[in-house]
C-alpha cells in the first residue's frame, strides 16, 4: 500500500552507502524543513532527464527552505554498481545527500512497493507527506504542491 498523505517522513536508515553526506547529516538537514525525497536509478533514462529540474529546484528554492535528498534505488542487478552510481552522482549534478538503497530498505520504508523511479515524495516542514508523484510527469504534478508547502513555511 502506498504511503498516505499526512504520513511521517521515514528515517533514512538502511542505506548501503551515502554520497555528499552521511545519513545522520541528511536527517539533520531536513529536520523542520520542507523536503523533496526523490528516488532515481542510474539505468533509468526518465530519471536522468528529470535530474536537472530537481537540481534547479534544489538550488533556486533552498532560500525558501526546500531541502532535497536523493535515493538511488536499483531496478536491476546492473544498477547495483556503486562506482557507476558515484559517476552518475558527479555527472548528473547530484549535490544533495544521496543514499544508495541496494537492499531496498528505503524503498520499503517509503512504501514504494512497485519500485517506481523516478518517484517524488514532498514533505512539509513538520515532516508530513503532502504530495507523491512518479514517472515522466511527476515533477509537473508536484509543482503546485511545492508552492503550497513553501508558502506554508
Amino acid at each position: 500500500m502506498p504511503m498516505k498523505i499526512g504520513s511521517e517522513m521515514p528515517p533514512f536508515d538502511g542505506a548501503t552507502e551515502w554520497f555528499n553526506a552521511t545519513g545522520a547529516r541528511a536527517a539533520a538537514e531536513v529536520k523542520g524543513q520542507p523536503t523533496l525525497v526523490h528516488f532515481w536509478s542510474v539505468g533509468c533514462d526518465v530519471c536522468k532527464e528529470s535530474l536537472p529540474r530537481v537540481a534547479a529546484w534544489r538550488d533556486q528554492r533552498k532560500a525558501d527552505g526546500l531541502r532535497v535528498v536523493a535515493v538511488h534505488m536499483p531496478r536491476e542487478e546492473a544498477d547495483r554498481d556503486v562506482e557507476e552510481v558515484r559517476g552518475a552522482v558527479a555527472t548528473c549534478n547530484i549535490t544533495e545527500p544521496c543514499a544508495v538503497d541496494n537492499e531496498h530498505k528505503l524503498r520499503d520504508a517509503f512504501k514504494n512497493d512497485q519500485g517506481l523511479v523516478p518517484a517524488y515524495y514532498l514533505f512539509d516542514g513538520e515532516g508530513k507527506l503532502r504530495c507523491f508523484a512518479a514517472g515522466e510527469r511527476g515533477l509537473d504534478m508536484l509543482t503546485s504542491a511545492l508552492e503550497r508547502v513553501l508558502r506554508a513555511g
